[in-house]
């Protein structure tokens, strides 16, 4: 079973708005019944209950104190607005939580939380690119990578800003309940596919004006058809652009190549058949577009550092597996 029950979001004066409504988004969504998602004890807490000051004109009342934190499976750190300053005590109980082993979930500004109570030393994490040499300048021992969506480093979880939290709870929903939770869970947001944590976290060049219109449609249809071969040219002529235009398109889109791209997304797709299916490895390969069992092995191995029989002999849970476990 998960080791994820309780999940405690912390806020603080100055809590921005969308950073807690992404966390509540989904920790704190009661499940549908045509889900089978699981539902966990959702707890919002703050140093001292009562009115707690907003950032953008509206302020929240929270009822339950830092005591929550002793118990929590999830401690979340909600974003604030003056980042640089941090109570003592919210950073004493976050830092007692993570040395009893509680999972701690912060992104963008919450990442300087983390930083204060040391949490960071010796560790990959990221922040708002925007914020990212600060954190390094401010926590030399902190291992600062601004080019991520979310870095996931044992039970410390960082993320991005603004919509790169929803990326990286998603990752932590996939880690711990496996590809079919996390894909309910972010059809039910009407989100796209999880982009990997790797993806660039923001555009580095502006397409231009005329080449505004998104790709979204067609990055659905490629990966409602991976195993089709897809080419720049066969894509572009979909997309009814050329190659060219295409390409610049795509990178302006997504920060990364059509080829990059669609291969996470054969991975991920392996990823889940490894878990949910008792199919060959040739089967998978061929059914997600790699054709080979020696190309699938080749990439999976090379993104996920294990082979693809090695992640369905941890991660699997298909019937004929949870036989044999059983």
């Amino acid at each position: 079973m998960p080791g994820i029950h309780k999940v405690v979001a912390v806020v603080q004066d100055g809590v921005e708005p969308i950073g807690l409504g992404s966390i509540c988004e989904v920790w704190g969504e009661p499940p549908h019944p045509e889900d089978e998602t699981p539902s966990f004890e959702f707890v919002v807490c703050t140093e001292v209950p009562g009115r707690v000051r907003g950032a953008t004109g509206y302020d929240l009342h929270v009822e339950h104190g830092l005591e929550e934190l002793d118990d929590a499976d999830l401690v979340c750190i909600v974003p604030k607005r003056e980042f640089l300053q941090q109570s003592p005590a919210v950073v004493a109980a976050v830092r007692r939580a993570a040395e009893r082993g509680a999972t701690v979930f912060a992104h963008c500004t919450g990442a300087f939380l983390l930083g204060e109570a040391g949490l960071l030393d010796g560790r990959r994490c990221t922040t708002h690119w925007r914020y990212a040499s600060l954190l390094a300048h401010r926590y030399p021992e902190a291992i600062v990578d601004p080019d991520v969506l979310y870095v996931d480093d044992g039970n410390i979880l960082t993320g991005a800003g603004s919509a790169a939290g929803l990326d990286a709870a998603l990752h932590l929903i996939r880690r711990e309940f496996g590809p079919r939770v996390a894909a309910t869970t972010a059809r039910r947001m009407v989100v796209p596919p999880q982009r990997a944590g790797g993806q660039a976290q923001f555009v580095r060049s502006v397409a231009p004006a005329d080449e505004a219109e998104t790709l979204g449609p067609l990055l659905g249809w490629v990966v409602d058809n991976l195993d089709e071969q897809h080419t720049v040219e066969s894509l572009a002529k979909r997309a009814t652009m050329s190659p060219r235009t295409f390409a610049r398109r795509f990178r302006a889109e997504t920060g990364t190549t059509p080829h990059v791209w669609i291969t996470r997304q054969r991975v991920m797709r392996a990823e889940e058949l490894l878990e949910t299916t008792d199919r060959s490895v040739e089967w998978i390969a061929d059914a997600v577009g790699f054709g080979t069992a020696a190309m699938l092995r080749h990439h999976f191995t090379k993104i996920r550092q294990v082979s693809p029989q090695q992640y369905r002999a941890t991660f699997s849970c298909s019937d004929s597996q949870a036989e044999q476990s059983a």
